[in-house]
């Protein structure tokens, strides 16, 4: 049906600048997959309250799985649902990747290397709800049930009780049953590329105004990626006179300080580097500014997905060459407070800036193995450096382990930056002090 198949395209083709309501948006990504079958997979990873789907649609060259090697990237838009430019942006971004690959190649290479999911709305309902489009504030921010989503994920540094949204609870287990690597979160209300932590203590030194994470140099960098090749974010100078962002940039709680946020749960508890990009002055601006929108930060999406190649990947292996899932790999002198480890398929991957790093991989119960890299800038090559650790005493299977919900950075909290070894020694005396108690 010749006919049919270019109705499709044509669909997939005419993406106009303005807003798609529910409707319209999941008719566009039903069309995109249909004209672009072997590049795409749609699928919905949850509901809203009010029962709408939570559409992702990834691109690829193996869309519908995981492959070893390929790292996970993923952009989140409108999870505030009356800050609207990033829901559309992404809709573009999509109609330029289908549209590009195997045309542009540049693109051809970013896709056949990266899995990229896109999740244009986290909060269908608060976007349905916003009647009347307004530059500051409206209700529609919060889910049906009145909750803001980004205050409602667990939190490292305080018992935030939050009562976990659908939409939460669906992002939450999306980022388990993924091995993302690499994340944006699009909002609007400012223009400033915001990163971890959102919240802190006297361990993160956020008494000094700023909470730092052990990644610290490379979520700057991250967020210099963004800012810097966006039309004018890089300038710095926000909304008004009042406030002003150095390159563009800022820690998120040198911002104001926030619990339960989505970027901060992503790093702890989803091995994910998340950074929060606030894209637009005015939260719900009109349609006719849509174009100018895409055409503003296009590069810059572009040029952030390709920092999912940073650093250093590989697989822990056995004896018997099969992958170790559950091995703890780090970069010595950053431990994470949850340790990062290895996936279903014996597989890491970690997020560093170029330079020599020691990656100790330790597989529980057993010996640690330690290793020295010289990390090249690969991430013109849409490859991290390779390095993979075969343990050759080792023939079982690490129970899984998970990483409390409970706020991990709280019995920290008497330490000072100063005197901290390292977070894995101060985990282990407060287990001690609590055991003696």
């Amino acid at each position: 049906d010749v006919v049919g198949i270019l109705c499709l395209v044509s669909v997939a083709a005419t993406l106009d600048f303005k807003y798609h309501h529910a409707e319209e948006l999941e008719k566009y990504l039903k069309g995109v997959h249909a004209a672009y079958p072997s590049l795409t997979h749609l699928h919905s990873i949850g509901r809203s309250v009010e029962g709408r789907d939570l559409w992702v649609l990834v691109l690829g060259r193996f869309p519908t799985h995981h492959k070893i090697g390929i790292p996970e990237f993923k952009y989140v838009a409108n999870m505030h649902g009356d800050e609207t430019v990033g829901r559309e942006i992404l809709l573009h971004l999509i109609d330029f990747l289908v549209t590009s690959y195997s045309h542009d190649p540049v693109i051809t290479r970013l896709l056949n290397n990266t899995r990229i999911h896109i999740m244009p709305t986290m909060n269908p309902d608060g976007f349905e709800a916003t009647k009347v489009p307004d530059c500051y504030y409206t209700r529609g921010r919060y889910n049906k049930n009145g909750e803001d989503l980004n205050r409602n994920f667990p939190d490292a540094f305080e018992n935030n009780n939050a009562s976990i949204q659908p939409e939460t609870q669906a992002i939450m287990n999306w980022i388990k049953n993924e091995t993302f690597v690499l994340s944006a979160n699009l909002h609007g209300g400012a223009l400033v590329a915001s990163y971890t932590f959102d919240n802190g203590n006297s361990v993160t030194g956020s008494s000094k105004g700023y909470s730092r994470s052990p990644d610290d140099d490379v979520f700057i960098h991250l967020a210099k990626t963004y800012s810097s090749h966006h039309a004018s974010m890089y300038k710095g100078t926000g909304c008004d006179k009042r406030q002003t962002f150095p390159e563009g940039i800022t820690n998120g709680y040198s911002w104001y300080q926030l619990e339960g946020g989505m970027q901060d749960y992503n790093y702890v508890w989803g091995q994910c580097f998340e950074i929060t990009l606030e894209l637009s002055c005015c939260k719900y601006p009109p349609a006719d500014q849509l174009e100018k929108f895409w055409r503003d930060n296009k590069v810059a999406l572009i040029e952030y997905i390709k920092q999912v190649h940073l650093g250093v990947k590989g697989q822990v292996t056995d004896k018997n060459g099969n992958p170790i899932p559950n091995a703890i790999v780090e970069a010595e002198g950053r431990p994470h407070i949850c340790p990062y480890r290895t996936n279903e398929q014996g597989e890491y991957y970690l997020l560093l800036l170029p330079g020599t790093y020691v990656i100790n991989a330790t597989v529980p119960g057993f010996k640690s193995m330690l290793k020295t890299v010289e990390i090249p800038d690969n991430t013109g090559n849409f490859s991290a450096l390779k390095q993979d650790f075969s343990f050759s005493d080792v023939s079982i299977r690490p129970r899984v382990a998970s990483c409390p919900k409970i706020p991990l950075y709280q019995e920290l909290a008497w330490a000072s930056t100063a005197v901290k070894p390292t977070l894995h020694i101060l985990v282990l005396m407060t287990a001690l002090l609590v055991i003696f108690k």
